[in-house]
């Protein structure tokens, strides 16, 4: 059975964007801000900054914090794995 598809308006940076996913409107809207949010925060600090340097600015920052995720994740699971294995 296909996934439902949700059309959602956001707005990010001061730019409405139509997106089309499976997540609920409000689950978008929430992502959307913290895109926005993280935009905002990165435009503060370097006012001279493009629009387009700051959104790629932004997808390191995002791209930094999924992978540091990524190792605490990987750390845990060896953790996990290493306290249930027989001594």
């Amino acid at each position: 059975m296909p996934e439902e598809v949700h059309k959602t308006t956001v707005h990010i940076y001061g730019e409405p964007y139509t997106i089309r996913s499976p997540l609920t409107s409000q689950q978008m809207k929430q992502l959307a801000a913290t895109v926005d949010e993280r935009m905002q925060e990165i435009s503060r600090k370097g006012p001279h900054l493009s629009v387009s340097k700051v959104a790629v600015m932004a997808a390191l920052h995002f791209a930094h914090d999924l992978a540091k995720l990524q190792e605490d994740y990987d750390d845990l699971i060896k953790l996990l794995e290493d306290s249930s294995s027989p001594k």
